[in-house]
């Protein structure tokens, strides 16, 4: 099975490389103005009360600032941040574990928290609400329950599946902060950034070529301008122009829409064995041997945002962006030619 290159970029986890071009503080946080604008205002009042954060939940596709956001936060309170996952905490013990090394103000960051264990959610409520927590030791006749108190500390919460938060969950965090895709305007500010970061000099012209090419993902520039760079140093002195961005990327098979090998694949299948839909997830999954949890995730949002696809109950249909794109006719138009 072919793997994506977008999955790669999505999915990998945040390298030496990622984390250098991470911004300290909301002056240097590109996009997200009206988050941005909620988080400070919220820093700014529970230090004029001399008081800890309240909870925070960041919600959002893969690669848009969650983790780097939670940084932010930390170092504008000026605390430690603890960082976990939800798959990570495995058993209550694993969560006293954490919680017990926390000290007063400091932001406890659990990423994927839509994956935390049903259990381990409810040892958590007590935790958010009172500062304390309830532990049970042994089992039957001998099963007592301990009691911690904790200092009072902020949790910081991101998930990509907010629909997939218990209502309880949900409910503690209060506002949802929900993260939306950067415009290429904002990508361009950050690839600049990230550049300038990284010693590479690239023209106005390049960060946009590169930046309409990112799917909207902060993550997805920057791991495509490692690869110009790198294309840029040994083929074109080392400068990145739109032509040496262009012929970079067009060696990963992106086009000037970002669209990739697999999403146009996708496409194709769609109208060419499937008359262009509708058809189910898993019919067009076996289709293009790919996995439907990756064409689910990484590949549908994007194609559904730029209006090439659309979901309804029967099934994924193309849209008449999507012949256009592959240089194709409707359905309409043809009945109409006959």
């Amino acid at each position: 099975m072919e793997e994506s290159l977008y999955t790669r970029l999505e999915e990998t986890p945040a390298n030496s490389y990622e984390l250098s071009l991470r911004p300290p503080a909301f002056s240097e946080f590109c996009g997200q103005e009206k988050i941005k604008e909620r988080l400070l205002l919220m820093v700014e009042a529970a230090r004029m009360r001399d008081d800890v954060l309240d909870h925070i939940l960041l919600s959002g596709p893969p690669g848009l600032g969650k983790t780097t956001l939670a940084n932010i936060i930390a170092n504008a309170v000026g605390k430690k941040m603890h960082t976990t996952s939800g798959p990570q905490i495995e058993k209550a013990g694993d969560l006293a574990g954490i919680l017990t090394n926390v000290q007063k103000g400091d932001i406890l960051f659990i990423d994927e928290i839509h994956r935390l264990h049903p259990a381990i959610e409810e040892y958590l409520y007590p935790a958010m609400e009172d500062y304390r927590l309830d532990i049970i030791i042994d089992q039957g006749p001998n099963a007592r329950s301990i009691q911690l108190n904790l200092p009072k500390f902020t949790l910081v919460g991101a998930t990509t599946r907010a629909g997939m938060l218990t209502g309880p969950l949900r409910s503690r965090f209060g506002i949802i902060n929900r993260l939306d895709y950067y415009s290429a305007d904002e990508l361009c500010h950050i690839l600049k950034r990230s550049a300038s970061l990284l010693n590479v000099e690239m023209s106005e012209e390049g960060a946009l070529s590169i930046a309409r090419r990112s799917r909207g993902t902060p993550r997805v520039a920057n791991s495509l301008l490692r690869w110009v760079r790198d294309y840029a140093q040994v083929r074109a002195n080392g400068i990145i122009t739109e032509e040496v961005a262009q012929q970079a990327l067009g060696m990963l098979d992106i086009d000037e829409d970002g669209l990739d090998e697999m999403d146009k694949r996708l496409l194709e299948t769609m109208i060419g064995k499937f008359q262009g839909g509708p058809v189910g997830l898993s019919s067009l999954a076996v289709a293009v041997g790919e996995d439907e949890s990756t064409i689910e995730d990484v590949h549908e949002p994007f194609l559904i945002m730029q209006g090439y696809i659309k979901r309804t109950p029967r099934g994924r249909e193309a849209m008449p962006a999507a012949y256009q794109k592959l240089g194709l006719i409707t359905h309409a138009k043809q009945a109409e030619l006959l």
